[in-house]
């Protein structure tokens, strides 16, 4: 059993939790995952190791899923069943000077460890973090600690620019240059950032959530084609060179199994009521 040793509200659909697990925090590198089930009958929820020390990893979980409402209901004291890993690839931290990020909803969570990495080798960084709005930006004080400049865009104008990342990342491109870019969020974010930095000649890293189940390359649920060829995500990811990702290919297998978890959703309800 893993304890939960802190939980916060990140606002009123995302969660954080300090989780204690001396074994997977010890061995954790920026871009590992572990995969964590609430209890027995729990199904298997892959997330980000958004930071780790000697005895512990932080995670962030969005409510948006049966296991992922049953993993908000936990609270400090509270043991979670299962924390299997680290997993995945951890990124390889490449020496350039100048790096562009771009962060969309929770994908701040998985870029958080990447660009401290990078800040540590001491890279000079620049974000963009977008979101629906005020409220669900997330990590902004972590971020400033490690980015040179961090630009903000919101759906609804509530802070910083009004409208998508991909606007911001017009605008930045055009007075700087930069070495390298990652982008993680929402699959089409990360498809209209990839097709427009390569008009521009910058190669831009992604991180991938196809529907994951063992987390150890067996099932095949969670593969992904680049430049015509075939991967894993759980193993020879998350992360990946995004030119050459079929990003529609893997927004169609996102809905595989919509109607199930509406089912799942609806005895929620129940037992909520």
């Amino acid at each position: 059993m893993y304890k939960i040793l802190d939980k916060r509200a990140l606002n009123k659909d995302v969660d954080l939790f300090v989780i204690e697990a001396p074994l997977v925090a010890k061995n954790t590198k920026a871009g590992n995952f572990v995969i964590v089930r609430v209890d027995k009958f729990g199904e298997r929820i892959p997330l980000t190791i958004v930071d780790n020390d000697d005895s512990t990893i932080t995670i962030i979980s969005q409510k948006v899923g049966f296991s992922t409402k049953l993993l908000s209901q936990k609270h400090i004291g509270d043991s979670l069943e299962d924390v299997v890993g680290p997993l995945g690839k951890a990124i390889e931290v490449e020496q350039v000077k100048t790096l562009l990020a771009i962060a969309g909803g929770v994908g701040a969570a998985p870029i958080y460890p990447q660009l401290k990495a990078y800040y540590n080798q001491g890279t000079k960084i620049d974000l963009i973090l977008g979101a629906s709005d005020k409220e669900h930006l997330i990590l902004l004080d972590e971020f400033k600690a490690v980015c040179n400049e961090v630009y903000l865009a919101t759906d609804d104008g509530s802070i910083g620019t009004k409208g998508f990342v991909t606007e911001v990342l017009k605008n930045i491109t055009s007075e700087k240059t930069y070495d390298k870019a990652i982008a993680i969020g929402p699959l089409i974010m990360m498809k209209n950032v990839v097709n427009y930095n390569k008009t521009i000649s910058l190669k831009t890293d992604v991180s991938l959530n196809p529907i994951m189940i063992d987390g150890t390359g067996m099932c095949g649920n969670c593969r992904i084609t680049m430049n015509g060829k075939t991967y894993f995500a759980c193993v020879d990811g998350p992360d990946f060179p995004g030119e050459g990702i079929d990003f529609d290919e893997i927004m169609s297998r996102q809905s595989y199994y919509r109607d199930k978890e509406h089912q799942c959703n609806l005895r929620i309800g129940e037992k909520d009521d």
